[in-house]
């Protein structure tokens, strides 16, 4: 079974409360039966994370390397701060995907400068709760 950890950043665990204008009513344990259910119906696996805080973002990166064949990350505020999640990302060596809910272009300019995409081998945005149903199904793909 191939297994792929999806990695959700801050304030996502607030999903469906937090500022549903840009990021839905889904609430984040919904996506997360989304993806279980997906994830067995196309013969994947997949450890499903969210934590407030960069270190065990890392952590679970570092445990990808081992564990995983794929990442799929969303890692929210920390997309445009965190240098120590670009390098453990860079480290690891299968497919990533870095996944946002809001489609980031359109929004303040804040939003517009990943520090992810240079080591991601995809992005997506703007597909709301459901994008990480095709970050999946993109992620099967890459991993056969």
């Amino acid at each position: 079974m191939r297994t792929i950890f999806i990695l959700n950043g801050p304030n996502l665990n607030l999903l469906g409360e937090r500022e549903p204008d840009i990021y839905g009513h889904t609430k984040l344990s919904e996506i997360k039966e989304w993806c279980e259910a997906d994830a067995q119906d196309l013969g994947l696996t997949v450890d499903f994370r969210q934590s407030n805080f960069e270190g065990e973002i890392i952590e679970a990166i570092h445990a990808a390397r081992k564990q995983a064949k794929g990442i799929i990350i969303n890692p929210a505020g920390y997309t445009f701060t965190s240098i120590a999640i670009l390098d453990a990302l860079k480290m690891f060596d299968g497919p990533k995907i870095e996944l946002h809910i809001s489609n980031v272009h359109k929004r303040e300019e804040i939003y517009h400068h990943s520090l992810m995409s240079r080591t991601a081998t995809a992005v997506m945005a703007g597909f709301g709760a459901y994008g990480y149903r095709l970050a999946l199904r993109a992620m099967a793909e890459m991993t056969k």
